[in-house]
């Protein structure tokens, strides 16, 4: 078997993902660039006029309208660079997304399925949408307003300084100050950023404990106590904040006081007035810094909120990254199909399994499903038994030993044709933002209604979803909110539309109430019927009718048979009956017994 490799690829970074669009955005840079430029020629012209417009004496009307004509003109080609640099932007932005997004779908579309499991899906989604969205500002604004901020300063300087070279100096003073405390402000941000981070974190969890909490506080008569640590954290929290704030604050507002206009305005005109009572400058000339001086400061100011778009653009970028590297399932170049005319046998050979290469949690299993079977895993919490359950379907694959459907290694079959054989069931349901038609028919897209409606009263849910306004048609989460146990049932009619020969079912009706779970059962039952089951339970009674149990402890087998034959030998599994019997968790458990004595007993079709 040759496959692809599975091993996370190097992080994906900000110059990788601009790739594509790379030769746009430079294009847009480059001309914003050439309009800054542009932008003094008006500022200058104006200055310029002033000695072509004196105050007594002729004027040179062609030279005043020539500087006129050249005023005019730099805006309108000013207009037009920053015209065709922003739409450049802005259509590399668009494909950036498209890029990104797609890349992004196409690799989700590679990982194994248990990834998910573990990353959650708060993570992903904010990585496809906002953090795409966090890049948006930088290529199709940030970018352009950094070469803006950084070329009209110098343009200006290089033309004050050919007007003169010290009182372009002294312009300069207020200037140098604000970017000396800009600079010492954001060389402490980044700390004092994960500080804040940390004690958002902080407070987040506060609130979180406390309303999670809040119905068990009460209940014991410890609803002041549990408000007393919720308000000491906001509490704390407010009081980091603001000696944060207080801190950066001060010295972002000195910073803004130097780089504001009036600032640089009061330094043009002190130093120019004592540069023209000394002889050292004529009146005329101060006229370039006193309109030129103050357009220093605005781009500076403006640098700040364009580098923080920038900073806000990478970490997203970081995280978009390590998305797209995320390990792939590996696929066979050659792929087979099993041979599963009489039934689907599944076979666990000599299977391990550890999480991140670190202790295993399944040594050396060795199990067979036969066709038309019933199998249950039982044990405590943490034994493996959904682990071992997930290799199945290839949620991940094992570090060791193999699993077979048909004869054939599940990773010698195409990941398409696999979910065409197994279909599972979770305790915790996904149910898309789409029609409930669309939801059952997930699995096979193409059903026709007949067979949609045939799956949801196998189910037990079609009674449910009639009496919706819309029917079929009504779509999850506007227009109706399923119950955890119609949720299940909607997961079980999609698995009996996919008709798959192999069923796995992990704690199916874990969160279910009583009468939800008759329902669950009933569909349950009608799922397993004729399949090759392998069932993870929690609670003993529901699957005492399976045709074999098998019973995990840290990662091993240590019991496997009926029901009746592991009572009998009064081993793991028969303490952890009695337990359950003084508990309670099998008082009903000739109705829980269903999914596996309906299909054990002969009911499979």
């Amino acid at each position: 078997m040759t496959t692809v490799k599975t091993e996370p690829s190097e992080p994906v970074g900000l110059g990788e993902l601009l790739r594509p669009v790379r030769g746009r955005l430079s294009t847009a840079i480059g001309l914003q660039a050439a309009g800054a430029v542009v932008a003094v020629v008006p500022f200058a012209a104006v200055a310029d006029l002033a000695r072509v417009l004196p105050a007594d004496g002729p004027v040179d009307e062609v030279r005043a309208w020539s500087v006129a004509a050249v005023a005019a003109g730099a805006l309108v080609v000013w207009l037009a660079l920053t015209t065709v640099a922003a739409s450049l932007a802005h259509a590399a932005d668009l494909d950036l997304q498209l890029s990104v997004r797609r890349r992004m779908v196409d690799r989700l579309g590679r990982v194994p399925l248990g990834w998910f499991t573990d990353q959650g899906a708060g993570g992903i989604g904010k990585a496809v949408q906002h953090d795409v969205d966090a890049m948006h500002h930088m290529v199709a604004h940030a970018l352009l307003n950094l070469t803006t901020g950084v070329v009209t300063p110098l343009t200006t300087l290089v033309y004050l300084f050919s007007v003169d070279w010290r009182m372009a100096l002294i312009s300069l003073v207020p200037i140098t100050i604000g970017i000396a405390l800009f600079v010492r402000m954001a060389m402490t941000m980044e700390a004092q950023t994960t500080a804040f981070d940390e004690a958002q974190q902080r407070i987040g969890g506060s609130v979180v404990e406390f309303v999670e909490g809040i119905a068990v506080v009460k209940m014991f008569g410890q609803a002041g106590r549990a408000h007393r640590q919720y308000a000491r954290a906001a509490d704390d929290f407010a009081d980091f904040f603001l000696a944060w704030i207080s801190g950066s604050y001060r010295t972002s507002a000195a910073s803004e006081l130097a780089l504001s206009p009036v600032t640089v305005l009061l330094t043009v005109l002190a130093g120019g007035t004592a540069m023209v009572s000394g002889g050292h400058l004529e009146p005329v000339d101060l006229l370039p810094f006193t309109i030129l001086g103050l357009g220093l400061a605005g781009p500076m100011q403006a640098l700040h909120y364009s580098s923080h778009d920038v900073e806000k653009a990478g970490a997203a970028a970081k995280r978009v990254g390590a998305l797209l590297a995320a390990p792939e399932l590996p696929v066979s170049d050659e792929p087979r199909l099993p041979q599963i005319g009489g039934g689907a046998r599944v076979e666990f050979s000599g299977v391990e399994y550890a999480y991140d290469a670190g202790r295993p949690v399944l040594y050396g299993i060795d199990l067979v499903l036969e066709p038309g079977t019933v199998t249950a895993l039982v044990g405590a919490s943490g034994s493996g038994k959904t682990t071992l359950a997930k290799l199945l379907p290839r949620f991940f694959d094992p570090t060791a030993g193999t699993v077979t459907i048909g004869g054939v290694d599940v990773r010698d079959i195409a990941p398409r044709t696999l979910y065409r054989l197994v279909s599972f069931v979770l305790q915790d349901v996904s149910l898309l933002d789409a029609s409930v038609r669309d939801n059952i028919r997930l699995a096979q897209v193409d059903a026709d209604e007949e067979a949609v409606r045939r799956a949801a009263r196998a189910a037990a849910i079609d009674e449910r979803v009639e009496a919706l306004p819309h029917g079929y048609d009504s779509v999850v989460g506007r227009d109706v909110r399923f119950s955890g146990g119609e949720a299940q049932r909607v997961s079980i009619a999609r698995a009996l539309l996919a008709d798959t020969p192999v069923v796995v079912l992990d704690e199916a009706t874990a969160h279910a109430d009583a009468e939800s779970e008759a329902r669950i059962q009933d569909g349950l039952s009608e799922l397993a019927a004729g399949r090759t089951v392998l069932v993870v339970a929690h609670r003993l009674a529901s699957v005492v009718g399976a045709d074999r149990i098998v019973v995990l402890d840290e990662g091993r087998i240590v019991e496997q048979g009926t029901h009746e034959e592991l009572l009998a030998a009064g081993g793991r599994y028969a303490r952890m009956w009695r337990l359950q019997e003084r508990t309670g968790l099998e008082g009903t458990g000739d109705r829980e017994a269903g999914v596996a004595s309906g299909t054990a007993k002969g009911e499979r079709r």
